[in-house]
Order: structure tokens, then C-alpha cells, then sequence
């Protein structure tokens, strides 16, 4: 005869094997500490005290039986065994809700959502998988700002941001999606003229396509400057699309996303350049309990989560 749990229903298999104690939301509780590394941060984003936050993650460690925590006086920094279970709580998260969309898509959100990203992204991953957003919640408006070099999450230019730079201040809750890689790409062309007379490692006499003046921040173009060594690029640009269109030309050169090179036809150089960025989704920490934005991001956290090795290269 089966056993019968406190609501008189079969144990199922699953239950059998659940640690005794252990509560369903003190992994919620786990990973948001594990996020921002303070109880405070993770209360904030939490709505809840500090001391109830504390409770919780000394249950969960009790339950499990595991140090999840070293308590530092800087803040809490996961254990190994803490680290090791990040991927099973996330999958519990994710589980939590797919659980909770349909309800979510039942109760007809409404309202605009704005969303700063990389015009790449925008494009080519955002874009093409809005029907299938649209059409779970065809109530809500989704603006798109792609020129993230003027948006400030904290002056509320935006709800959530797509990013590829950690930020290291203000209100906000981040959770990392995965990575951009990033290569050489030139035309099939410019490469066969290149491999004839080039060794591989040898720049001397590229052609390079490079960013502008005021994006000479970025990574690539400080990468490029010091491979050209005082020599001067073949052509600059402002945008992404523009240094695509010119290495499909035959102007020389890019460094571009895997994804969007090789979509495009061209053909790798160098592969591996060590400037693959990661994928950071940021939100305004107030607004983490939006129903409305949690749609968003928990859309964005699938997309990225589906073309993770088709971004990464």
C-alpha cells in the first residue's frame, strides 16, 4: 500500500527523495543571494527582511546538509558545493516558470516594456522571435533602444537591458544568459587572395575595418589598434551592420560576432581572438516583480538559453 503525503494524496516517486525540510522557495531565496553576493541586494529584490532571508538559507543548508555560503564580511560567496548547485536551481527557476506562464498569458499583460540592447541582438536574435512573444502576450508594447551607449538603467532610459558589460553600480539585478564570441572575418575573396602570399599569424599588410573614434573603447577596436601599429585602417564605421557589409565587399578585415559572420557568408581568419564577451540581463531591481517584465525577461532568458552555442561560436 503507498504512503499518503500531509494532503492524503500518493508520495510520488519525486517526493520520496526530497530532503526532509527542504521548501520549494528557499532555492528562489539561494539563487538571488548567490546573484548579488549581499543579503541586502538579494532582500531588496526579494521583498523580504534580512533576518527572514538569513532563516531561509540556513534552512536550505540544513535540509541539504551542505555549507551553501562562506560569510564573509564583504558578503556571501557560494562554496563549492553551493557553485555546484547554481545549474539545479536555475532549472528549478525555469521549471517555476514555465509552471506559472500560462497563468501569466491568461491574465492578458498589458503595458510597454523598454528594452536597451546591442543593434546586433536587436536584429538578428530579438527580432525574429517577436511573433511567438506577441502572440503569448499580444498585450504588451516592446520598445527596443539600440543605442545602449546613451541608456542608463538607473535615470530610467529602460525597464531591462541586454548587456554585454557587468555594471558595477546601482539598483539593479543582473543574471548572466551566456556569451558573444567574437573572430576574424573577411570575404572568401580578400581570404584567398590573402592565404597566397599571408602566413596566418602575419597582419602586416591587411586591410582592417574598424570602429570610429567614439567607439574606440570597445574591444575590438583597441584589439585592431594594436595589431595596425600606428597604420591606418582601410575604413571606420559607427555600427555593426556597416562593418558587415563592407568585409562582404572585400574591404578587408572585421572583427565581428561569430554568428552573424559566418550567417553572412564570411569566412573566419582567426577564430579565436580572446574577446568573446558575456551576456548580462539587467533589471531595474523595483521592477523585478512586474509581472509584466518578468514576460520579458523570462522570454529573453529562453531565447538566449536556445541559441546559446549558435551565439557563443
Amino acid at each position: 500500500m503507498k504512503k499518503m503525503n500531509e494532503f492524503g494524496k500518493p508520495i510520488s516517486d519525486y517526493e520520496k527523495h526530497m530532503p526532509r525540510g527542504w521548501v520549494w522557495d528557499d532555492t528562489r531565496t539561494f539563487l538571488a543571494v548567490a546573484r548579488h553576493g549581499t543579503l541586502s541586494s538579494a532582500a531588496a529584490e526579494l521583498n523580504l527582511g534580512i533576518a527572514t532571508l538569513s532563516r531561509r538559507i540556513e534552512r536550505l543548508e540544513n535540509a541539504l546538509k551542505l555549507p551553501l555560503f562562506v560569510r564573509q564580511q564583504s558578503g556571501y560567496q557560494l562554496t563549492e558545493e553551493g557553485a555546484g548547485l547554481i545549474e539545479k536551481a536555475e532549472a528549478l527557476e525555469a521549471a517555476a516558470a514555465a509552471f506559472t506562464s500560462g497563468v501569466s498569458s491568461a491574465a492578458q499583460l498589458s503595458g510597454r516594456v523598454r528594452l536597451a540592447t546591442a543593434e546586433n541582438l536587436a536584429t538578428a536574435l530579438i527580432l525574429p522571435a517577436l511573433p511567438q512573444f506577441y502572440a503569448q502576450y499580444p498585450g504588451i508594447t516592446l520598445e527596443l533602444v539600440t543605442d545602449i551607449t546613451t541608456v542608463n538603467l538607473h535615470r530610467r532610459d529602460a525597464d531591462l537591458a541586454l548587456r554585454m558589460v557587468k555594471p558595477e553600480r546601482g539598483n539593479v539585478t543582473l543574471r548572466r544568459l551566456g556569451s558573444l564570441g567574437f573572430g576574424l572575418y573577411a570575404s572568401p575573396g580578400y581570404v584567398a587572395q590573402r592565404e597566397s602570399h599571408h602566413d596566418a599569424g602575419d597582419f602586416d599588410t591587411d586591410a582592417f575595418i574598424t570602429w570610429g573614434e567614439t567607439q574606440a573603447h570597445l574591444p575590438a577596436a583597441q584589439w585592431i589598434e594594436r595589431v595596425l601599429r600606428g597604420r591606418e585602417p582601410a575604413l571606420t564605421t559607427t555600427s555593426m551592420a556597416t562593418q558587415l557589409a563592407a568585409a562582404k565587399a572585400g574591404l578587408g578585415i572585421a572583427v565581428l560576432p561569430h554568428f552573424l559572420a559566418r550567417e553572412a557568408g564570411l569566412v573566419g581568419v582567426v577564430a579565436d581572438i580572446g574577446l568573446d564577451q558575456p551576456i548580462y540581463l539587467v533589471i531595474q531591481t523595483d521592477l523585478t516583480q512586474s509581472a509584466r517584465i518578468r514576460a520579458v525577461a523570462d522570454f529573453l532568458a529562453a531565447l538566449l538559453a536556445s541559441n546559446r552555442e549558435r551565439l557563443s561560436g
